[in-house]
């Protein structure tokens, strides 16, 4: 039997998602608002869950029909067999998004979607489910446009980009999924040097070398759909057993940050994942620290706003990191994600590709800068 799924993702890596979900075996995904559509058998929800660096939840789509008032939601989630796919011991959580709803509180739409769910569960088995705000055992999202609802599933849980790995933070981390979406957007290989300069509690270096590696990022965590009915615990754990490693690969993957702390960080998280043995780090700040290789591709998150502090701070260091990139890496991609949109005009580096990006509620924008030896300014600058 085909299933239906929806799978979010960070907006702009919609087409890499695509791309990532034909190489696990997802034939026919599509990109949709936000993220990407694939149908197929139940067991595809454990691939992509297990396997999906860029996704943020894989949802099953349950039911959908059309509404116009909060009547119309109760009577769809009514009529929703959901003692079929969970218990009523169990606790529920139930969240809405809406683009362009017409309902005047979407507070009330979601109680109303919760109440049609619970009634339902109380006429067919005597039990009205628990609700958990959170760690609930099982979670339904509605979603609603202008005229339709889509009631879904959530298979995943905690959000995909929790990988389990990060025992050790620091301020402003990229969101893992993001990282991961940007390597693959920059066209960064295992066979090519990777440096992150500024590489915190090193979310880029970990999904690089995990990559490298074949650890898929849904090994350390469970799963929503442990806690359905359809869950099929001998597949999954086949799944898991058979999936292709990569052990004999020696990425040359490159940190260094300014912080101390944030380096002790970044070791406990590689502990963690797995992938120590794999990534170099050094003390030192990017603006002295020579290249680590003759060429290759450098990915950082800068700081910036309340990472840095004060404007007149970034202001001062920009045109040094220009500076220094020129100085020390030629023959370089380079790429910042950053939400300091002066950062191309102070760098004084004219950029090849500027993509825009979230990051979390953050709009960003990814800088490349093809760095050549001497000067890289625009005439006249």
């Amino acid at each position: 039997m085909s299933e239906h799924f929806f799978a979010p993702c960070p907006r702009g890596l919609e087409a890499g998602l695509v791309a990532e979900l034909a190489e696990l075996g997802i034939a026919g995904a599509r990109e949709a608002g936000g993220g990407v559509a694939f149908a197929g058998p139940f067991e595809s929800a454990y691939r992509v869950n297990l396997g999906s660096r860029l996704a943020s939840r894989v949802l099953w789509r349950i039911a959908a029909g059309p509404y116009a008032t909060e009547k119309d939601l109760h009577t769809l989630a009514h009529a929703t067999p959901w003692e079929t796919y969970f218990a009523p011991s169990q606790t529920l959580r139930v969240d809405l998004v809406a683009t362009r709803s017409p309902l005047k509180s979407l507070k009330f739409a979601t109680l109303t979607v919760k109440d049609g769910i619970c009634d339902r569960l109380r006429e067919r088995t005597g039990l009205r489910p628990n609700i958990a705000k959170l760690g609930p055992d099982v979670r339904v999202y509605a979603y609603l446009d202008e005229r339709n609802v889509t009631l879904y599933l959530d298979t995943s849980g905690e959000a995909l980009f929790k990988r389990g790995y990060r025992v050790v933070d620091v301020a402003a981390p990229i969101r893992e999924n993001l990282a991961a979406g940007i390597l693959r957007m920059i066209g960064w290989k295992p066979d090519i040097p990777l440096y992150d300069p500024m590489c915190g509690s090193g979310t880029f270096l970990i999904e690089a070398a995990q990559i490298a590696l074949g650890i898929p990022p849904g090994l350390k965590r469970r799963f929503g759909f442990y806690n359905l009915k359809r869950f099929d615990a001998p597949a999954w754990q086949r799944l898991r057993d058979t999936w292709p490693r990569h052990a004999e690969a020696q990425p040359r993957i490159f940190g260094s940050d300014l912080s101390q702390e944030a380096l002790r960080a970044a070791l406990a998280n590689f502990t963690a994942a797995g992938v120590d043995e794999v990534i170099r780090v050094r003390p030192g700040d990017l603006l002295a620290l020579p290249a680590p290789a003759a060429s290759g591709i450098m990915i950082a998150n800068p700081p910036y706003g309340e990472r840095l502090g004060e404007d007149a701070e970034l202001a001062a260091f920009y045109p040094r990191l220009g500076d220094a990139l020129k100085r020390n890496y030629a023959g370089w991609n380079c790429f910042f994600i950053t939400a300091d949109r002066r950062m191309e005009k102070l760098i004084r580096l004219r950029a090849s590709r500027r993509t825009p990006l979230m990051n979390g509620d953050l709009e960003c924008r990814l800088f490349e800068f093809q760095v050549i030896a001497g000067s890289n300014r625009p005439a006249g600058a």
